[in-house]
């Protein structure tokens, strides 16, 4: 390879050359926004060469998967369907964490939440499946949200149920796939579990995170 060839490569990051793999702890009853604290995600952002403005946290029970959004930021602005021009929160999820798949499959699911509601529309699943993997979305009714909007910051609690995410099975299936992009008003997103510089997220399910479900109460990543 000559310097010319070398040189117009594009940069990469230290989380390119890894995958990341962790446990997501078990809730018997639907946890408050202080209680999801302690599920806390590491912060890549180092790893991603991105500016870390949130945190993020995730549990699960029989009944679904909850994620908390706390956001170190005003909510300035925010858009639908246009929603990657302000503030919104992606969520990632692959019900069997097929590693295999070089495709989003009909496991695999895209959810968009909004701190505040555009035309009546806070909480939406906008997967997109090829042809052969179609199924209807979830009923946007069944995705619950709560957000606290401060002056300084805001804060999103989500639950997701079970029949909302296909192929949810923790009694059979012990992994699931993870990612998130947390957009901004006139600055660039954060990410979880991989750079969007090379690969479209949506488009690529198998460099998401894949978590362990667990039952104990400790909660680690590595």
């Amino acid at each position: 390879m000559n310097l010319e060839v070398f040189e117009e490569l594009p940069s990469l990051t230290p989380l390119d050359f890894f995958t990341l793999e962790g446990e997501i702890s078990y809730v018997k009853t639907p946890p408050s926004s202080k209680q999801m604290r302690r599920f806390l995600l590491p912060d890549l952002s180092e790893f991603l060469a991105e500016e870390r403005f949130a945190d993020v946290a995730l549990a699960w029970s029989e009944a679904g998967i909850y994620a908390a959004v706390f956001v170190n930021k005003p909510c300035e602005e925010v858009f639908y369907p246009r929603f990657e021009e302000g503030d919104a929160v992606e969520l990632f999820f692959d019900t069997r964490d097929l590693k295999t798949a070089g495709f989003s499959t009909r496991f695999c699911h895209r959810f968009v939440f909004l701190p505040q509601a555009v035309q009546g529309i806070s909480a939406q699943e906008i997967t997109h499946f090829r042809t052969e993997d179609t199924h209807p979305l979830c009923d946007p009714s069944d995705l619950q949200l709560t957000a606290e909007i401060g002056k300084k910051d805001y804060a999103l609690q989500i639950f997701i149920p079970s029949h909302a995410l296909h192929g949810f099975d923790p009694a059979s299936f012990e992994k699931i796939g993870f990612a998130y992009r947390i957009h901004r008003v006139k600055g660039a997103p954060q990410h979880f579990a991989m750079s969007p510089q090379h690969f479209s997220m949506e488009q690529h399910p198998r460099l998401w995170a894949s978590f362990t479900f667990k039952r104990s109460k400790d909660h680690e990543i590595h």
